[in-house]
């Protein structure tokens, strides 16, 4: 897996703005995989995306993480590091592959209470096709029931509507635990109240507030050098950032 070039990130960047959330994180790994067709990135689980996400903003901007919280308790602000590094040792993050996830899902057996359910986890489409509706219970059993392949009861076939609340809460359960990169959480500690809490770290919005500071410092580096040389942004954008650097302190003097 490569970085992404500085032209790859202002195409992320320009293609991404206005977009959802959801949205822009196929638009990310649509610019780093040009190869893969938009439904094919689409058919990856929330966990795969999350994981290829992760990789690629490590080979980009590096395995350092960094972010602030304000404490719930006391309002302080809480300057909050972590590395790549350090989800793996924790069993979190896969070490990086050359290539996008296999997209055709065995998927799991939940078997409880003479219940045999077949399921698999949910993916960006699951999403974007519950993006609209506006009831959230709703839109989480739609989600739940586009998950199950198939639902057997001592044998014999049953329909979504008629499974019981406990075997449903055990499948979201099951679900839950495949996916800990998307129910990623932080513990953290007030040093000035010992407050203690937990942060939800969501790498799509992470990547895309890095992609979009780094694009409209770009921005402003490309018109500087731009308007002092006369150079094209394709030319501006083929140099190295220490290149960039050194000209802009230039023209500065």
């Amino acid at each position: 897996m490569r970085p992404l070039s500085a032209s790859n990130l202002l195409e992320i960047w320009e293609r991404g703005l206005g977009k959802t959330p959801l949205e822009q994180a196929l638009v990310i790994l649509a610019v780093a995989f040009p190869q893969a067709a938009w439904d094919t990135l689409a058919k990856l689980t929330i966990e795969q995306r999350d994981t290829t996400l992760f990789h690629l903003r490590e080979q980009t901007f590096g395995s350092q993480l960094k972010g602030l919280a304000d404490c719930p308790a006391c309002g302080e602000k809480l300057e909050l590091t972590f590395t790549a590094n350090d989800l793996r040792s924790m069993g979190l993050l896969p070490n990086p592959t050359l290539s996008l996830p296999d997209t055709n899902q065995a998927g799991a057996l939940l078997r409880r209470k003479g219940y045999e359910i077949h399921f698999r986890l949910p993916t960006s489409a699951d999403l974007l096709n519950i993006e609209r509706l506006a009831e959230v219970e709703l839109a989480h059993r739609h989600l739940l029931e586009a998950c199950i392949i198939s639902a057997r009861h001592r044998k014999n076939a049953v329909p979504f509507s008629e499974l019981p609340s406990p075997i449903t809460q055990a499948i979201i359960e099951q679900i839950g635990q495949s996916a800990a990169l998307a129910n990623l959480t932080i513990e953290s500690t007030c040093p000035d109240c010992g407050q203690q809490w937990k942060i939800v770290f969501d790498v799509v919005s992470y990547f895309w507030s890095e992609i979009n500071a780094w694009a409209m410092r770009m921005m402003r580096e490309i018109h500087v050098i731009a308007s002092s040389y006369g150079w094209s942004e394709a030319d501006i954008l083929a140099m190295s950032a220490w290149r960039r650097q050194r000209y802009l302190e230039l023209i500065g003097d």
